[in-house]
């Protein structure tokens, strides 16, 4: 049975916590899946992760939607929410309204997740009314890097606390389904969980949000740029690539790989007409 956002608000009803993974692919999507995480974004981030820029800024509407159909096919009955880029929901709720539902038509995601707190509840009320469900974003906004100076933890002076706060009651009144709270104080991240009655998903923000999101390649090793102190790796998946990868450029330079059971063998009569001829010299192409 696929997973609805009914199910997402139940779990935080019943104190049952939350898993959301990131996901930018068919393997990943469905390795995720089989794990039981119950919900997977296709972030944004995947700008630093797979493309290899600097920040999320450079990701358009069409690798979203590219990347967002993978891993609905790798994940079926998850749910699967998609990021909505840079500059494709800021301008006017219809602007927004527009992009968000070429997202849900053409990738097959069942919600969408934009960044912004009081600024953004006129825009979500909007896609709510219009049936597009709308996960929230505040606390560090990567696409506000450069307005907030870096990546830096949000909320510790009592002014961003409050706006926070309001940020996450603005977003709730307006209809979002949930909330991440990214790098937010342990102590504020609960007070906004508490206040709510949509859950909120953490990342950086401690153990009191209904739910914890992480990036896929963090927790396996596998992007291996930085650490961000948020996540815990649970595997080296990074190392054991480099080691297969090395041993099968080894096995292939030193005639090892491959050898007869790696492939296919014409039947004795048809092989015998291609016999080579001593005397006969082979020409590299």
């Amino acid at each position: 049975m696929k997973t609805t956002i009914r199910n997402i608000q139940q779990q935080k009803e019943r104190g049952e916590p939350i898993v959301m993974l990131t996901a930018y692919d068919y393997t990943s999507a469905k390795l995720a899946a089989h794990a039981g995480v119950d919900l997977l974004l296709v972030g944004d981030s995947l700008g630093m992760v797979i493309q290899g820029y600097e920040t999320t800024l450079p990701v358009t509407l069409d690798d979203i939607i590219y990347h967002t159909r993978a891993v609905v096919r790798g994940a079926p009955a998850t749910l699967v929410v998609a990021d909505m880029p840079f500059m494709t929901y800021q301008v006017s709720p219809e602007q927004a309204l527009t992009n968000a539902g070429r997202v849900m038509q053409e990738s097959g995601a069942q919600a969408v997740k934009l960044e912004g707190g009081q600024a953004m509840a006129e825009t979500v009320r909007r896609l709510v009314e219009v049936g597009i469900p709308v996960m929230g974003h505040i606390g560090l906004t990567p696409q506000s890097v450069n307005q907030l100076g870096g990546w830096r933890v949000q909320g510790r002076n009592p002014a961003e606390a409050e706006r926070l706060i309001a940020d996450a009651l603005a977003l709730e009144a307006a209809g979002a389904f949930g909330i991440v709270l990214e790098l937010v104080p342990i102590e504020l991240a609960a007070a906004i969980t508490a206040r709510l009655t949509i859950p909120t998903i953490g990342i950086g923000a401690g153990p009191h949000c209904d739910g914890q999101v992480q990036v896929f390649h963090d927790i396996i090793g596998l992007f291996e740029d930085f650490q961000p102190k948020h996540a815990r790796r649970y595997a080296e998946a990074g190392a054991v690539i480099r080691q297969a990868v090395g041993q099968y450029a080894a096995d292939v330079r030193g005639g090892v790989f491959p050898n007869d059971s790696n492939a296919s063998h014409l039947s004795p009569e048809l092989a015998s007409l291609y016999a080579p001829i001593p005397g006969d010299v082979l020409v590299a192409a």
